[in-house]
């Protein structure tokens, strides 16, 4: 491990880059497609998820190598940079917009332009409000149903209810979006991840019987933790996002074999005799109970959704907290960690945190080999 980011180290100091920086491992990310390509069930479509992948050079390496023009779609800005960027784009919503952000959207970048963009309904009155919408603005809307498949965070919690709807003109119902993030953190007392996935794809089938044929052209199930882990014949599409670069939250056995690609690089500031303002045998004291670190080093910023990774045994300390200017870091008594040198930290997610530091730094064969810019936050 320690190698791994000596040489991610070399890379940085030779790209002149001495401030915090996310640094995107592209032979890794590479191998993740692999992995993608080799484990998805036959039938099955990738659709990508922006807000997980938000950079158009990210979204396109990997559609490319997918062979995917489809996109999972969550906040109207990074919506509207990836209709811009990918003219033959197919986008659906992973959550439902208010009408008036709709509106909003639909006029200010034109309804023709965003006729690629399937919305999502998860209540009959929202289903009311579109159809109002689409009348208004005399467009047709395509949809998808959001359909609770035992995560309980929203959306038609039974077939009958949909087929008890009456779809207003001018909308069209394109499918259903069925999510089921909750299954791998099911206890096995309660049947564990492969029971709930079971019952999960068993509810969906029981959504999409009650659909009509020219109603089911989006199926679609899963998320990075549990994509890999559906076979062919209930959804004919998937969702992944974060499983190309595997964040921290993202170590789970669907995703067993992936590696880490997205790394946050900073420099170290200080390194130091860690003390805590006041009487020195404060510090002394709660040095010797092991409540506060005997050295330390000050990072270039922090405060990031990140667990660091290196130097080895680094880790904040909650007796100082956190700070985005210059954080302290306890360090190991043996450590040997000197100023000017990296820390690297590991995100815990990629949605929002790729977008922090402006620029992606790409590394490839022991190099920074390029830059690429990240889509708006807002």
């Amino acid at each position: 491990m320690s190698a791994y980011f000596a040489e991610l180290s070399k890379a940085l100091r030779a790209a002149d880059i001495f401030r915090p920086c996310l640094v995107l491992d592209r032979d890794r990310l590479d191998g993740n497609i692999a992995l993608v390509k080799q484990r998805l069930a036959p039938g099955l479509e990738v659709r990508l998820v922006d807000k997980s992948l938000p950079c158009v050079p990210l979204l396109s390496h990997i559609a490319k190598a997918l062979g995917t023009n489809r996109f999972m779609t969550f906040h109207p800005p990074v919506t509207q940079a990836v209709l811009d960027a990918f003219p033959e784009g197919d986008l659906l919503y992973g959550k439902p917009m208010p009408a008036g952000a709709a509106r909003s959207a639909l006029t200010r970048g034109g309804a023709g332009w965003w006729s690629r963009v399937c919305w999502l309904i998860d209540t009959p009155e929202r289903l009311a409000e579109y159809g109002a919408l689409a009348a208004a603005l005399d467009t047709e809307l395509r949809f998808a149903f959001e359909v609770d498949v035992g995560l309980h965070r929203g959306g038609f919690s039974g077939p009958s209810e949909i087929a008890a709807l009456e779809i207003p003109g001018g909308m069209h119902c394109e499918g259903i979006m069925a999510y089921e993030a909750h299954a791998p953190e099911i206890p096995g007392l309660f049947g564990g991840a492969a029971k709930a996935l079971k019952k999960a794809s068993a509810e969906a089938a029981g959504f999409i019987d009650v659909l009509k044929p020219d109603q089911r052209r989006i199926l679609n199930i899963g998320g990075s933790k549990t994509a890999l882990l559906h076979g062919a014949g209930i959804a004919n599409e998937v969702s992944i996002g974060s499983a190309f670069v595997l964040p921290g939250d993202f170590d789970k056995p669907g995703l067993d074999g992936f590696q880490p690609a997205a790394f946050i690089a900073t420099p170290i500031l200080k390194a130091l005799d860690a003390q805590l303002p006041g009487p020195p045998a404060v510090s002394r004291m709660l040095q010797a109970l092991g409540l506060f670190p005997r050295k330390g080093c000050y990072l270039y910023g922090g405060k990031w959704m990140a667990e660091p990774v290196f130097p080895a045994g680094m880790k904040p300390n909650g007796l100082i907290g956190l700070s985005s200017n210059q954080q302290l870091m306890g360090l190991p008594a043996g450590a040997d960690v000197k100023p000017g040198e990296y820390a690297f930290l590991r995100p815990t997610q990629s949605e929002a945190v790729l977008q922090q530091f402006g620029s992606i730094a790409v590394f490839s064969a022991g190099r920074i080999v390029e830059f690429w810019p990240t889509l708006p936050m807002g």
